[in-house]
């Protein structure tokens, strides 16, 4: 199995951006921590600030992988093109938030990926993306 976890803005920043929200973990430390618990997955990672490399890299995976975990962050909450490249490719899509973005300002309760996305999950810190791993083997 083949399963692809994509980043959006700022979160290249984790452990350092809002430890109260985000946490004070970095990814990369976490990435290592998932690639040891689910050893028999394929796991990558990709991370962007830039809207466009997201999208080539949903566009480039998005038939050669079983998954996608896709946290686009403040994406999530403006870019139709992103959702709209959700919505094209074959591979499943777990929109995955580390914080409850319902519980945040009112701008982050719209998604443009949600309505094409497998699956949503929020609000359970980077535990979230375990998760979103989990569901695809499960």
């Amino acid at each position: 199995m083949k399963i692809i976890i994509i980043n959006g803005p700022n979160l290249n920043l984790l452990g350092k951006r809002e430890p109260e929200v985000y946490g004070d973990t970095t990814f990369e430390n976490y990435f290592s921590k998932l690639q040891f618990k689910f050893k028999d997955i394929h796991l990558e990672y990709f991370q962007s600030n830039i809207e466009g490399e997201l999208i080539g890299k949903l566009q480039e995976v998005g038939y050669t992988h079983d998954g996608i975990v896709l946290n686009a962050a403040a994406y999530t909450h403006t870019s139709v093109g992103i959702g709209d490249a959700v919505k094209a490719i074959e591979a499943p899509v777990v929109e995955v938030h580390i914080s409850n973005t319902f519980a945040r300002e009112e701008f982050r309760h719209v998604s443009y990926i949600s309505p094409v996305a497998r699956g949503v999950i929020l609000g359970f810190g980077l535990q979230s993306y375990d998760l979103a791993i989990q569901s695809f083997i499960e």
